[in-house]
């Protein structure tokens, strides 16, 4: 097994050709000032030969480039190998059944074009569909990039999914979404490679991307959006399980007197925290006034905002809330860093960015003084690198990460 940060080792037969590609490329990505080919051989364990030829093939496919010389010590300067971030590109789209989520990504992982479009309606897939083709025609368009360059298009959408089949299942959520194929349809709407994935996975994988050295080894992604989910990144692989659906965390009891969950149990973490059982008590508790009306997403999602901004003023009442959050989510990430031996949090997803200076301040004192905490290293929690985007940019870095990153799964011969 690969120790921690410790880089992939290659091999030199012809036939491994491909693995040694995405070896040789993850090595140069993960080094952003870049690297001989000298240093490169050193680094994977591949020859110097083998090296040369893949990295012409890279050159060749523009996907790295040649950037300058640098004196390495003894020895004759040498030539240092970038990633060419004109190369090639990916697009994320984020799906929710209030807005859709669109963004353009150079091959490191930067963003180029960042749109949304209120969801048509949730209960209709053919129009989330459509909606979806012409965004991306729009994005492709508006950007002037070559179409030949964009390596596909990633869909961070809520579980449970079927990945092998592209399949969206039946997510609570999504009212009429059941058995939708999405991956097919998106892909004969547009031509363009397609990958379907968890939003908590793909926010997990675009974590990862956007890491460098060894610092995203291994590490918890919380997500808290319209749902909860964890993603699980453990020796630098996103785990999905035999299905492709691991990381739901909703169901954790986090308060055994709490109310009464649809599964029948009391106090699960998704139905404690979730924004609308959170607006729910606002109203309840006076914090904002009841709109005498059914809540609706655009209006759960504005009033969410405002009690985060009452909480940021001072309100006990608002605090109060935010506090539940931040115990309840504690709670849950407790258990699942014990059975896992992780010591990396990372908090993130649509919801976060508007508690997070909050959650931040608690959280860290919260997991590390819990009576419960059985971990011999201290647990770091940090926010999110990708920000309230982290789905929709994991998504097109899912197709980064499914083209450039080298898998041991590959060395198998069925």
């Amino acid at each position: 097994m690969q120790g921690k940060g410790i880089m992939r080792r290659g091999s030199n037969l012809h036939a491994l050709g491909g693995f040694n590609q995405t070896v040789v490329l993850d090595t140069i990505r993960r080094t952003p000032e870049g690297l001989s080919r000298v240093e490169i051989a050193e680094q994977t364990g591949l020859s110097a030969q083998t090296v040369s030829n893949v990295s012409r093939r890279l050159l060749d496919a523009g996907v790295i480039r040649e950037a300058g010389i640098r004196n390495l010590g003894v020895g004759k300067p040498r030539t240092i190998l970038q990633l060419d971030p004109s190369g090639h590109y990916s697009i994320g789209v984020h799906i929710d059944p209030a807005v859709l989520t669109f963004v353009l990504l150079n091959i490191e992982g930067e963003i180029l074009t960042h749109t949304t479009r209120r969801t048509p309606s949730a209960a209709d897939p053919g129009a989330v569909i459509s909606l979806m083709r012409d965004s991306i025609e729009e994005i492709i368009l508006s950007s002037g990039i070559d179409r030949e360059r964009v390596l596909g298009v990633g869909i961070a959408s809520p579980g449970p999914i079927d990945m092998a089949r592209g399949v969206v299942m039946d997510p609570p959520l999504l009212t009429s979404w059941h058995g939708v194929a999405l991956r097919d349809e998106l892909e004969t709407a547009t031509g363009l490679f397609v990958l379907l994935e968890k939003d908590v996975t793909a926010a997990a994988v675009g974590e990862l991307w956007k890491s460098t050295g060894s610092d995203r080894d291994d590490f918890l992604y919380f997500y808290y959006g319209t749902g909860v989910g964890v993603g699980l990144v453990l020796d630098r692989e996103v785990v999905r399980g035999p299905t492709s659906n691991a990381g739901d965390a909703g169901h954790i009891v986090v308060d055994p007197t709490g109310p009464v969950c649809r599964c029948g149990r009391r106090g699960c973490l998704g139905d404690a925290i979730s924004p609308v059982t959170i607006v729910r008590s606002a109203i309840d508790r006076g914090v904002i006034e009841d709109p005498g009306a059914e809540l609706d997403t655009a209006f759960i999602d504005e009033a969410f905002s405002r009690v985060a901004l009452l909480a940021r003023g001072g309100d006990d009442r608002a605090l109060g809330l935010i506090d539940n959050i931040a115990r309840d989510v504690a709670e849950a990430i407790v258990t699942i860093v014990n059975l896992l031996d992780l010591d990396q949090v990372v908090l993130g997803g649509p919801y976060w960015g508007r508690v997070s200076d909050f959650l931040l301040a608690r959280m860290p004192e919260l997991i590390n003084g819990s009576a419960a905490l059985a971990t011999l290293r201290r647990v770091s929690v940090t926010g999110s690198r990708i920000g309230d985007d982290g789905a929709a940019v994991g998504a097109a870095c899912l197709v980064l990460d499914a083209t450039l990153t080298p898998r041991s799964a590959t060395l198998f011969i069925s």
